[in-house]
């Protein structure tokens, strides 16, 4: 009889230890009140954004060519960079306090680079394409551009056109992996094509006689006719094509490419982009 009565009184707490509420209830909400609403909740940055990451190492990882003044060029006496888009480069680290530092790269690895991580940004003169922006995200443009011809001035009457180009016996030399080579390579069939490595050397071959054009960006054109005097820069007002440059930035990142788009808008409103270009320009 015991046995069975302890039994029973054990089955009784058990009952009643699942019915009981494990925290206090919630009082009912009186009849026709409103339901009462859950407390909004901050949204947050993702927490792999540049953003938030490049001010905490200090440092933002910068992918450059150094092979394209005005925008990119690695001074082989100092070791430096130097450029529009260097001076750029260096801005926006500052605002997010951190210093820059600059990754070696080329034409045919800058956006390879900047997707495997190597890098945060990729600079120096980079022009949207599609192709390019199926990788990355492009900021804000900082100009628009387009391929023009720079020849000997001798011959700035003699190459005006892609058909005057376009012939047997006629040189275009383009630098490998970027976009010149791309339009020499769609628009030209009958002359001949010459690849040369070095984009700093490139407008000597050009000077020398061992090339005849070059079809590159209108303002690399100008640069290079003001470096070099015996070289045209062949309508850059009215070029073949049209594109515009930009910093390319890891696709994804929708909090930091916000960032650098409104930096861009900003340094293009006040001033600061026009006196770096009209410092190497001018």
């Amino acid at each position: 009889m015991k046995r069975a009565v302890t039994l029973s009184a054990l089955a009784v707490l058990l009952a009643a230890t699942v019915a009981a509420p494990s925290s206090p209830a919630t009082p009912a909400p009186a009849p026709g009140a409103a339901p009462t609403a859950a407390a909004p909740v901050a949204k947050r940055p993702h927490p792999g954004t540049l953003l938030d990451t490049v001010p905490r190492r200090g440092v933002l990882r910068v992918c450059t060519t150094g092979d394209y003044r005005p925008f990119t060029y690695l001074d082989p006496k100092t070791g430096k960079y130097r450029g529009v888009d260097i001076e750029m480069a260096r801005d926006l680290a500052k605002s997010l306090d951190a210093k820059p530092r600059y990754v070696a790269t080329t034409w045919a690895k800058l956006v390879g680079d900047l997707t495997a991580g190597r890098c945060d940004i990729g600079v120096g003169g980079v022009s949207i394409t599609l192709p390019r922006a199926r990788a990355a995200y492009f900021s804000e443009p900082t100009r628009e551009d387009g391929k023009t011809p720079i020849v000997r001035c001798e011959d700035k009457d003699k190459y005006r056109t892609l058909q005057q180009i376009d012939r047997p016996g006629t040189t275009v030399v383009v630098n490998p992996g970027g976009t010149n080579e791309d339009f020499a390579r769609a628009h030209v069939k009958r002359a001949t094509i010459k690849v040369y490595p070095d984009n700093t050397t490139i407008f000597d071959e050009i000077v020398a006689g061992r090339a005849d054009v070059m079809m590159t960006d209108a303002s690399e054109t100008r640069y290079q006719a003001k470096v070099h005097p015996e070289l045209c820069s062949v309508h850059p007002d009215k070029p073949f094509s049209f594109s515009e440059k930009a910093y390319a930035l890891p696709r994804g990142d929708d909090e930091f490419k916000a960032y650098v788009d409104q930096w861009v808008h900003l340094a293009k409103n006040d001033g600061t982009y026009r006196k770096y270009e009209d410092a190497w320009m001018k």
